[in-house]
């Protein structure tokens, strides 16, 4: 009976999600419900239920989830500070006399907007409000057209820096260290975001080449489709390289500094995103600042951060006895508080035109609505998962993927299926929450590897972005799409992109060391 209810309990969930409910409150109110008949048909214990708060408190304030809003935070900024307007435009038009040039130009801007963003739904409105219809005009197919674009905005959900892998790479460190508890798997070490972040970025720029090499094959097998445009006649194409780099320069910056920071083992992702948000600041006033005073304000606050980092890592030990302080020691600190104060009241001119223009608000507020959103499904996803176990739907899992034909690659294989589809008509957070922390754990005691399961749940989980009918990335595409782009035509379009990311999927199952080679290179 309780195996029976314990079915029953997921097979409803999943039916009220694909019905368009409320994902917190379906997932809390259907555990509830069958907790309450497994109460009265004596297969469920209350007690579990008196372990929630204990299981939802540690949730809210576990540090790393703070690195979700200020992801979020930075994400939003950087949509609003006209980036992606100038490199689609510099871009678009150095590449123009290429075939397919255009297409390969909104790959790379979705790779850059991904490692900077890492929104998808801002990502595809974007690209699609600007460079759609420029695709159009210049007579590119509109299923390529749209493909590329939907395609290309799901880039923020594999590069990293990006918010599914921060609440995948949570999710999974505790599936790990409950594969540890209940199934004796021996510790070889901690699952951190970090880790994920390493492990995500080459099958990321994987994607990025092999979308790239798609969109040329097929502008040179079927010109019509993505035809090439010359060049301005009587400008010097140094022009176009000059105006491209520019553009480049400070997402990259930005990227390099909170990738960089994360990955070398400088900063933590938390702290990596905050220093991200305040990079996003300070790059939003730069570059859309009405007045000079902002502009320079704003430099010099990120020439401050830079230079204080680099006085950080030189390794001065700043003791807080002051009398063992050697005179260099005592220059660096009275340096690095200079660089301080510079780099804080440089901030505070360049957010007072973000605060006028009500920008800054605007942006608070929809990174409020957005983690609000995560966190609550969260709590949900919790009260959902201790009911389940509290019905032994953990063991019941357990079982169903050891007796899986094929031993445990068949058991990952009936994983990486069960997710694909669910993805049909799934959000990647539901699926985050309420699938991966019943599977990951059996799955992690046959001795995988934490990092490369995370990243091939992370491509799946890509995918739910653009297959239909309630790909999101979909709907955001066709909510801002000209008539002329028709629904079948998007959806053809995305389809090959979607054989690409099963085909990267299959290589990091053929060869692991494509996500766990750079994670362990650090490591060392």
């Amino acid at each position: 009976m309780a195996d029976i209810l314990a079915i029953a309990m997921f097979a409803l969930a999943c039916i009220g999600l694909m019905g368009g409910y409320n994902v917190a409150f379906t997932l809390s109110g259907v555990s509830l419900i069958f907790a309450a008949l497994g109460v009265a048909t004596g297969t469920f214990e209350p007690e579990f239920l008196l372990s929630l708060p204990g299981r939802i408190y540690p949730l809210i304030t576990r540090e790393i989830l703070m690195a979700v809003p200020l992801f979020v935070f930075m994400g939003v900024m950087l949509e609003k500070s006209r980036i992606a307007e100038d490199l689609l435009e510099s871009m678009g038009d150095l590449f123009g006399p290429l075939k397919g040039g255009l297409g390969i130009s909104v790959v790379f801007v979705g790779a850059l907007l991904a490692a900077s963003t890492g929104i998808v739904g801002a990502t595809v409105v974007t690209m699609g409000l600007l460079s759609l219809p420029t695709m159009l005009k210049r007579n590119y197919a509109p299923s390529l057209a749209s493909g590329s674009i939907a395609a290309s905005g799901t880039l923020g959900q594999i590069i990293p820096p990006s918010i599914v892998l921060v609440i995948l790479g949570d999710q999974l460190s505790n599936a790990y260290q409950e594969a540890q508890r209940s199934f004796g798997l021996k510790s070889t070490g901690v699952v951190s975001v970090g880790d994920l972040f390493a492990g995500a970025l080459l099958p990321g720029l994987i994607l990025v080449a092999l979308y790239a090499v798609y969109i040329s094959i097929t502008a040179y097998l079927k010109p019509a489709m993505a035809p090439a445009q010359d060049w301005p006649e009587g400008v010097s194409p140094w022009k176009f390289i000059r105006k491209t780099l520019f553009a480049m320069l400070p997402p990259i910056l930005l990227i390099v500094a909170v990738l960089g920071s994360i990955l070398s083992g400088y900063a933590t992702p938390t702290r990596g995103a905050a220093l991200g948000a305040l990079g996003a600041i300070l790059l939003a006033a730069y570059r859309t600042a009405p007045n000079a005073t902002a502009r320079r304000a704003a430099f010099f606050a990120a020439l401050g951060l830079i230079l204080l980092v680099g006085i950080d890592l030189t390794g001065v030990d700043m003791r807080f006895d002051q009398n063992d302080w050697s005179a260099i020691e005592r220059i660096s600190v009275a340096i690095a508080l200079s660089l301080a104060g510079i780099a804080i009241i440089g901030t505070a001119l360049s957010m007072f035109p973000l605060i006028k223009d009500k920008r800054l608000g605007d942006v608070s507020r929809t990174t409020m609505h957005i983690t609000s959103m995560v966190f609550v499904i969260l709590i949900g996803a919790t009260v959902f998962s201790l009911i389940f176990r509290g019905f032994g739907g953990d063991e019941l899992v357990g079982r169903l993927l050891a007796a899986a034909p094929g031993g445990k690659w068949g058991a990952l294989a009936l994983v990486m299926l069960v997710m694909f589809i669910l993805g049909f008509f799934l959000d990647f957070i539901e699926i985050t929450f309420v699938v991966v922390p019943l599977v990951a754990p059996p799955l992690l005691a046959t001795g995988m590897d934490p990092i490369w399961l995370g990243v091939l749940m992370a491509l799946n989980l890509q995918t739910s972005f653009l297959t239909p009918p309630f790909g999101f990335a979909l709907f955001y595409l066709r909510g801002v799409a000209p008539p002329e782009v028709t629904t079948t035509a998007l959806y053809r379009g995305v389809l090959p992109f979607i054989l690409i990311q099963l085909v990267v999927i299959m290589m990091v199952v053929l060869m692991p060391g494509i996500a766990t080679k750079l994670p362990a290179v650090m490591l060392n």
